[in-house]
């Protein structure tokens, strides 16, 4: 079963998201199909450039004014933290592009470490504030995934895997996705927002068994609150 995850690695529902999904999988125990999983690129603020602009500063003129800014940020890094993931969101966050991320994230896919180099991206913003356009950061979690710090640093100061970044971008938008994360399945199906554990385990279950021979299934959960657009996350 093949599941694309479009994400934006500053997006803090798509970090909750993935690790929702992972315990989706896990309840599935000795029923969980064979998966095969490849992150998608999106961006949320595809204007940004490689200029850092505080990211708090950057919310409050998005969503109309400070206190609007720290409720959203106090309630998703409350949402985050009860998930086991250090959100900080008083480290110093910077609103950047995050096209160098993704690039990063698909050479990650041609080593097959791409969750473990998303992982390291997303705590590298989340947890530590650092600038995810910083060629710097992005060797050090690069690295931290498993590349070779040289191969990264000969990508970023070339446009290997640019291409391929722009067309998964296109793609995105060609399937209509205007918030992350989704998780699509086999191309047929899409389930969208940070689920809960459950509603993952059983979008997978009634979907193998529609694929299953003499079976019928319900179709999969394809909407949920806990996800991030172009207006912002909802909370």
């Amino acid at each position: 079963m093949r599941i694309d995850i479009y994400s934006d690695v500053v997006c803090p529902w798509c970090w909750i998201g993935k690790h929702r999904f992972q315990q989706g999988v896990q309840l599935l125990g000795a029923d969980a199909p064979e998966l095969e999983i490849h992150w998608q690129p999106f961006q949320l603020d595809p204007d940004a450039d490689a200029t850092p602009v505080p990211l708090r500063e950057a919310y409050v003129r998005k969503f109309g004014g400070a206190e609007r800014t720290e409720q959203i940020l106090g309630q998703t890094q409350t949402a985050a933290r009860a998930e086991g993931l250090p959100m900080d969101f008083s480290q110093g966050q910077v609103r950047v592009t995050t096209l160098p991320a993704h690039r990063l994230l698909w050479l990650a896919g041609q080593h097959g470490v791409q969750e473990a180099v998303g992982e390291a991206l997303f705590r590298a913003h989340f947890e530590h504030g650092q600038n995810l356009a910083d060629p710097a950061v992005l060797v050090e979690a690069g690295a931290a995934g498993g590349l070779a710090a040289d191969e990264i640093q000969q990508m970023l100061a070339g446009d290997r895997g640019l291409a391929e970044v722009e067309a998964g971008l296109a793609q995105a938008h060609a399937l209509g996705i205007s918030s992350v994360p989704t998780f699509v399945i086999d191309g047929r199906w899409a389930v969208s927002g940070a689920q809960p554990p459950e509603a993952f385990a059983n979008a997978l279950r009634q979907i193998a068994a529609e694929q299953a021979p003499g079976q019928s299934a319900e179709g999969a959960p394809d909407g949920g609150d806990d996800a991030c657009g172009a207006d912002g996350c909802k909370v």
